[in-house]
């Protein structure tokens, strides 16, 4: 038997015993084994999850989801890495994987392959497990400011306006004035080439990344607390 991990290839049957690199990170956008898509890993509350970032062919639909609520639920963005935990002692993590081709939820774990490689395996009530290696295609991620924000950053961030609008207003009212005519001379127009090259980098939402932060996805940040 065959376990389909999103991708629907699977390699039958256990991997040889692997020594993974020490430190390795798990993080960043991943290309599955047969190209279809790209898997999205990033670390939410503790835990690594996983969501689809890309696929080769758009607007798929989670058809195959017991929860008929969810059969028309788009697949790009679709949580596939669940709740992963690291295990002492070592750079695996273990949790759970969804495969869309069946609907399923299975057992887990990722284990990273020096800096560029990925293995995923997954089990049915603990045996016939199978498994496959994702390719790099993206840098580690930061953490995600959703943790940030758990943390108590909303007192940090709120009070940076105001003490922003304290200079602006201790500044002299001809210094206001000189600094008026830029903001009508094209003194802007940097802006928004700067937010477009920010938006295309992994985890941050944008026409070059529809997907963005997955900690923030409401499919995951409803169960990563």
């Amino acid at each position: 038997m065959r376990l389909a991990l999103y991708t629907g290839i699977i390699l039958a049957g256990g991997y040889a015993c692997l020594t993974p690199a020490l430190a390795a990170d798990p993080t960043g956008d991943w290309r599955v084994a047969d190209g279809v898509a790209n898997i999205r890993v990033a670390q939410c509350n503790g835990s690594m999850w996983g969501a689809v970032s890309w696929e080769k062919k758009p607007g798929g639909r989670d058809e195959n989801n017991p929860d008929v609520s969810k059969k028309n639920r788009p697949t790009l963005g679709m949580p596939t890495l669940i709740d992963m935990k690291k295990k002492p002692g070592a750079d695996q993590w273990e949790g759970q994987v969804y495969n869309a081709q069946d609907g399923q939820t299975y057992s887990a774990t990722i284990t990273p392959i020096g800096t560029d490689q990925l293995e995923i395996k997954g089990c049915v009530m603990g045996f016939l497990c199978g498994g496959e290696t994702w390719t790099r295609v993206g840098p580690p991620i930061p953490l995600s400011p959703a943790n940030a924000m758990a943390k108590g950053a909303p007192k940090s961030t709120s009070a940076a306006p105001k003490a922003q609008g304290a200079q602006q207003g201790a500044q002299p009212a001809a210094q206001q004035t000189a600094q008026a005519p830029q903001a009508t001379t094209g003194a802007t127009a940097p802006a928004p080439a700067a937010k477009t090259a920010a938006a295309t980098k992994p985890g941050q939402k944008g026409a070059a990344d529809p997907v963005g932060d997955i900690c923030l996805l409401p499919d995951i940040a409803g169960l990563a607390h």
